[in-house]
């Protein structure tokens, strides 16, 4: 299969485990029910993603890679820290924030056996952090940074972010906020962090 078409395909499968994953949660989507859902085998399912686990991982995965994408390649070019966090921020937050990311929390949340929430941390958080801290790294070496360890000013400046955000939109006590509100709080926790950390 050509990679087009199977870019395709997966995006049709992972679209249909999201709305599975939405009305039955983690525990009462299988592959089966996902593959008939996106009129695609169940052996295909395996071969691609191995498991369910596999499968949920992978669209962790997916939905991190942008945000992922933009911290390697500003790393990479070396730009400017408070750049990287301008650009940095308003991406990360709608990310958290959307709908895929909240399907996903709120699946984890009620997942007994703690499968989804080990995916979300290892295809999420845990690939986004180390290379916010490098940014941050590079904030310290830049001077901007002053008084507070790499992993402080990430913690800081992640809080600041996101806050209770994410939980209130898992739980249903907000709604999806807008592009230009989500700029409007990526720019105002850069500021204050900026206050803080200087």
């Amino acid at each position: 299969m050509r990679s087009s078409a199977r870019t395709l395909r997966q995006e049709k499968i992972e679209k249909a485990a999201y709305e599975l994953l939405e009305a039955k949660g983690y525990a009462g989507t299988s592959m089966l029910s996902i593959a008939t859902r996106a009129k695609a085998s169940n052996e295909t399912l395996y071969r691609w993603y191995g498991d369910k686990q596999g499968l949920f991982k992978a669209m962790v995965v997916r939905n991190a890679r942008d945000v992922k994408e933009l911290l390697e390649n500003e790393l990479q070019a070396e730009h400017p820290p408070l750049k990287t966090l301008r650009r940095l921020g308003p991406q990360l937050l709608g990310l958290l924030l959307g709908q895929r990311a909240v399907a996903l929390n709120r699946a984890a949340a009620a997942d007994a056996s703690g499968e989804l929430g080990a995916a979300l941390t290892e295809g999420g958080r845990d690939s986004v952090v180390p290379l916010i801290a490098q940014v941050f790294q590079q904030a310290r070496k830049a001077g901007v940074i002053q008084g507070l360890s790499t992993k402080d000013a990430v913690e800081l400046y992640l809080n600041l972010l996101i806050g209770d955000l994410q939980i209130r939109r898992v739980i249903g006590a907000l709604a999806e906020p807008t592009a230009p509100e989500i700029k409007r709080r990526a720019d105002r926790a850069l500021k204050t962090f900026q206050k803080i950390a200087s």
